[in-house]
């Protein structure tokens, strides 16, 4: 059976972009820096498309097909490939570094590098401020404050028994007062 032309467009097509996409254009050569010995290589974004289409005619303006003869046959086919060059890998003795081109797309990873810092830096602040101790001074006293609140409420409770006995006893002498007074 032949080939049907949309197939030789896709294919020849399909080459074309094989052989404008490998490896080598998402992680490009590797360069060698002379001076320390460092090695850049260039990271890319490969974007790419592909798009074939075609139709067959009806060779006779009459409508009527003849089935033994091959339709006339139109079609198209193309494609397109985008490289947009995204960061630098840089490899060298002191070790491995991403440098981004687009530098708002990639600032968690920023935010990740920069936070051991800040943390650092924090801490060094509140040791020069001395707020530290200050809260080590407070927190001692809010428990010092809390021990002596719930000795003066033990303290309050216990006299308040104490009162309420003084209370009874003194009914309890007025009423065996007014007793003996009045011969109830």
């Amino acid at each position: 059976m032949d080939e049907h032309p949309i197939e030789g467009l896709m294919t020849t097509a399909m080459e074309n972009l094989k052989d404008m996409t490998e490896a080598n254009t998402i992680i490009g050569d590797a360069i060698e820096s002379p001076m320390d010995g460092s090695v850049i290589l260039p990271v890319s974004k490969l974007g790419f498309g592909f798009a074939a289409g075609g139709s067959e005619f009806n060779g006779s303006s009459s409508g009527e097909s003849s089935s033994g003869a091959s339709k006339p046959f139109g079609g198209g086919s193309g494609g397109g490939v985008s490289v947009t060059p995204v960061a630098f890998l840089i490899v060298s003795p002191k070790g491995i570094k991403m440098i981004h081109l687009d530098e708002n797309t990639h600032i968690y990873e920023k935010l990740l590098d920069f936070a051991p810092k800040a943390a650092e830096k924090i801490q060094q602040l509140l040791k020069e401020s001395g707020l530290p101790e200050m809260m080590k001074q407070q927190s001692s006293q809010q428990s010092d404050s809390k021990s002596n609140d719930k000795e003066n409420q033990e303290s309050k409770q216990a006299r308040s028994r104490q009162d309420k006995k003084q209370q009874r006893k003194s009914q309890q002498s007025f009423n065996d007062e007014f007793d003996q007074n009045y011969d109830v």
